[in-house]
């Protein structure tokens, strides 16, 4: 999928000023602790959400190195929602919609009155919602999990774990 040869790709959107970027040490120990077994972390910036990503692809990529030192593959911004997304997010976001935040998350609740107060139904469109959304893909391009930024490594290793299988 999206031109990479590995076992397990995690697709996700990523920003540099949001409350959800020290998710890139964790996305960064994934990615030591599963590369040798074929796991990519495919990183595409977005500032559709508040505008959080408002750099350049160049700035993006510094700051992720520089602060987090990220050495999983990153590509240049895009769009995830709307007339201009890439067709992978139309894609993704097709194979596993929306299933709420996980509210245990200390901004998880933020995030549903904000975006409730902008559409009563945003929980039931598949877009991307924020930055830091992840999605898990197999071997044959089938998305088999999706992770709101709410959700914890803890969350995340056990489904690569059980793609590895």
């Amino acid at each position: 999928m999206s031109g990479c040869p590995t076992v397990l790709h995690s697709k996700r959107n990523t920003a540099t000023a949001c409350g959800f970027t020290p998710q890139y040490s964790e996305l960064e120990t994934l990615y030591e602790t599963y590369a040798d077994r074929g796991v990519e972390i495919l990183d595409f910036p977005c500032n559709q959400f508040g505008a959080q990503a408002p750099g350049t692809d160049e700035e993006i990529q510094q700051f992720c190195v520089l602060n987090f030192n990220t050495r999983f593959p990153r590509f240049k911004k895009i769009d995830v929602n709307g007339d201009n997304e890439l067709p992978l997010y139309t894609y993704l976001k097709s194979q596993k919609g929306f299933e709420g935040f996980d509210m245990e998350h200390p901004l998880a609740a933020l995030l549903d009155e904000m975006f409730r107060k902008a559409d009563p139904e945003y929980d039931k469109k598949p877009d991307v919602k924020w930055n830091f959304t992840k999605f898990l893909v197999n071997k044959e391009g089938k998305v088999v999990a999706r992770f709101e930024p709410t959700a914890t490594i803890d969350m995340l290793a056990p489904a690569i774990e059980a793609l590895l299988k």
